[in-house]
């Protein structure tokens, strides 16, 4: 973060100083909630949760050197005291991403945000240095703690910006103030909690309302190819700058086609120039996000052919995503275990069966949650996928919704070995582990409660003759 005094923060916050002996005292670390984090000039932030509460560890992070502590209560230690620690932590990241005038780009949407997220800021890191979302801390305490990570070096700032609900994303782009907005899809991941896809346009389309006008430089990027967030150009005040491979896109992708090994590959065509672009990352469903990627680049002067080098050369910076590992006996592991919805389940499926070219296919599933009353029919449609991609074998994990999946599979014309449901990961293991062969390639996903990054992990510790061994 950048330098502030105490006095000074807890002027931006609406704070009272207490136990502090000089309030021109420099914060010049981070600012953490996790106690263990702290360092010397740091900032802890105490927020009280269901099991821990941030108060009782603040003699700690004082101990290891933290200039104070911002807290709901006097600790007995250097603290500015608030009445909402949250609100507070979200004034105090406007007020340095204010300071800063680092240009903001916001991206939301349904699916492939982290992956869309780290591919911008690998590119933008090319022109300049860049601050970005780790992993998925895209919620109203992630995303200020991201942004209070910035410091006057810091040129591009990308923020992941996700929602559970209306009003979610407006709260946020008040915390940080976009110039550019990206909104990539909308789709069926938390339907159940939105109550509708049009209700999941709505909160998604809030982004780019925030946009300031394209006479002060606010630009909206959106995806041509999804009628409801091409329709938010309405909704926005900013310049509009489609990505898709629509012919009517202005950035988009053409000739699109997957390697043997799985990888995405095309021709980039921008305003500025075309040129091609293969990626080390796996799958078709990343094409889409390249092109938002190389929409904002665009936008922020970068040339067609150094674009092409970004993302050709970029690479997966969040863990689990697709993550691919060949064993010593040339078993593939893919590790999609963070998270799951139709639309990533479906990308997912066909980018296994193109890996998988002339070797035996192992589809590992779990539970897609938050789906509501669509559950049981987007359960169904993946296991039918699964056997009409001619996966050579599908393995339902868990209760009810894996359930779905085998039926599905099975209602398709699975009706000997190419399904099977398990009761949990544990059996998922020990099954692969008898049936395993060199050669194989396993894609392993669900939603990220289901917990079957475990089963991947276990399939990748091998023992000394190469068996599976499991945790």
């Amino acid at each position: 973060m950048i330098a502030l005094s105490l006095a000074e923060i807890a002027s931006v916050v609406g704070g009272q100083t207490h136990d502090i002996p000089d309030p021109s005292v420099q914060v010049t670390g981070p600012v953490v909630r996790d106690s263990r984090e702290a360092v010397p000039g740091s900032l802890f932030v105490a927020f009280v949760g269901e099991r821990v509460d941030g108060h009782d560890f603040a003699a700690r992070v004082v101990e290891a050197g933290a200039a104070a502590v911002l807290a709901s209560r006097p600790v007995g230690v250097p603290a500015i005291v608030v009445d909402d620690v949250q609100a507070a932590l979200g004034a105090l990241a406007r007020h340095v991403v204010e300071r800063l005038g680092a240009t903001l780009v916001a991206l939301t949407g349904s699916a492939g945000k982290t992956s869309t997220k780290d591919l911008i800021a690998q590119v933008l890191g090319r022109m300049a240095p860049t601050v970005f979302t780790p992993g998925s801390l895209n919620n109203e305490i992630g995303l200020p703690l991201t942004a209070l990570t910035a410091t006057e070096e810091t040129r591009y700032l990308v923020l992941e910006m996700g929602a559970r609900g209306i009003g979610h994303i407006r709260y946020l782009t008040g915390l940080t103030p976009p110039r550019i907005g990206v909104v990539l899809n909308v789709g069926s991941a938390h339907i159940g909690e939105f109550g509708g896809r049009e209700q999941i346009a709505q909160a998604k389309g809030e982004l780019v309302e925030s946009l300031p006008s394209a006479d002060a430089g606010g630009t909206a990027v959106l995806n041509a190819d999804d009628p409801l967030v091409r329709a938010m150009a309405a909704r926005t005040k900013a310049r509009v700058l489609l990505f898709g491979e629509s012919d009517e896109a202005d950035v988009r992708a053409e000739n699109v086609r997957l390697t043997a090994a799985g990888q995405p590959s095309f021709r980039l065509h921008t305003p500025s120039g075309c040129s091609d672009v293969t990626m080390r990352l796996y799958g078709e469903h990343h094409v889409s996000n390249a092109l938002a990627a190389a929409a904002v680049a665009h936008e922020l002067g970068m040339p067609a052919d150094e674009i092409a080098v970004a993302l050709s050369e970029a690479g997966s910076l969040s863990r689990w995503r697709m993550e691919v590992t060949e064993r010593p006996d040339g078993v593939t592991v893919v590790n999609d275990a963070y998270n799951a919805n139709p639309e990533s389940m479906r990308a997912a499926l066909r980018a296994l069966v193109a890996m998988g070219q002339g070797r035996r296919t192992w589809a590992v599933l779990g539970k897609m949650a938050e789906l509501g009353d669509e559950a049981l029919a987007e359960h169904d449609a993946v296991g039918r996928l699964a056997v009409r991609l001619n996966v050579s074998k599908l393995v339902a994990v868990g209760g009810r919704e894996a359930s779905w999946l085998q039926l599905g599979a099975y209602n398709e014309g699975s009706w000997g070995e190419e399904s099977v449901h398990v009761s949990d990961a544990q059996a998922a293991v020990d099954l692969l582990r008898s049936e395993l062969r060199p050669g194989d390639v396993v894609l392993v996903k669900a939603s990220r409660s289901v917990g079957l990054e475990s089963v991947a992990q276990a399939l990748l510790e091998t023992g000394a003759e190469g068996e599976v061994a499991a945790r």
